[in-house]
Order: structure tokens, then C-alpha cells, then sequence
């Protein structure tokens, strides 16, 4: 019987996925718990078009990272911590701050998975911020003052 898959199933199929799988499989196991749903014409029309909205999403969503990696360029972030008399701040910024920061201050939503951060910052100063998407990479400035 040919299926789609409306969750993964693993080492079966993954979602979305029309597959062939044993008659008893699919009615005792699958189709009870809405993990999939018989091959009709008119599912498998369904499904088609779930595949083209998810590619014009993904399209739309790629372009506006595209055009937020290029706003974020020579732009400088600041940020203001407590810290000891030799800078050292008491607690550190991960990427959560300066994410959170690049929306306050510039209207820039960004992943976190974008940012490029060896460590968390610890010490008052300047900081540059690498940021890659899909092998395009651009940077800005992260000033850490100390409160």
C-alpha cells in the first residue's frame, strides 16, 4: 500500500514522504496514529502543493536573511555589563545577548546558529562579530561597556 508520511517515522519514512509499505503495517500501525495517510490522487494533489508553499517559504526566508546579512555590515552593537576594575564582567554575553541586542538596537532578526562565536565574551572592550549564512559571511561590531 502506498502512504504519505505526515510525521518522520524512523527507519521507515520520513515526512511527506510516499512510500510502500505493507498493507497490515499501514492500517494496524500508521494510520491509527495519524503518522501517515493513504496515496490518493487527491492526497497526493495535497501534497504537492505542501511542497511548493514549503519551497516559497524557504525561498522567501533565505532572502531576508540574505538582506539582514547585508544591513548588519559596519553596523556596532552595544552592549553594558557589570564588570570588575580590570574589565573583566561578571557575567559573560553569549550569542542570546547579542542577538537580542541586534534587535533592540537595529530591528535585525538573526538565528543564533548564524552568529560565529568561539567563547562567551567576558571582558569589557570591541569585538568583532562573524556572522555566515549558506558560505556568505559578514561581520559587525560589538562594543561591551562596563555599567
Amino acid at each position: 500500500m502506498k502512504v504519505i508520511f505526515l510525521k518522520d517515522v524512523p527507519r521507515v519514512g520520513r515526512k511527506n514522504e510516499v512510500k510502500e509499505v505493507n498493507d497490515g503495517y499501514a492500517m494496524n500501525f500508521l494510520f491509527p496514529k495519524k503518522l501517515a495517510e493513504a496515496a490518493t490522487a487527491k492526497s497526493l494533489n495535497t501534497l504537492e502543493k505542501r511542497q511548493k508553499e514549503v519551497i516559497l517559504e524557504r525561498q522567501m526566508t533565505e532572502e531576508a536573511l540574505m538582506k539582514n546579512l547585508a544591513e548588519i555590515k559596519d553596523k556596532i552593537i552595544k552592549i553594558s555589563g557589570k564588570a570588575n576594575d580590570q574589565g573583566h564582567l561578571f557575567s559573560a554575553i553569549h550569542k542570546k545577548e547579542i542577538i537580542d541586542a541586534l534587535l533592540s538596537q537595529q530591528k535585525i532578526e538573526m538565528n543564533m546558529d548564524f552568529i560565529i562565536l568561539d567563547k562567551p565574551i567576558k571582558e569589557v572592550g570591541e569585538f568583532e562579530i562573524l556572522v555566515e549564512i549558506k558560505s556568505k559571511k559578514s561581520s559587525f561590531k560589538l562594543v561591551v561597556q562596563r555599567v
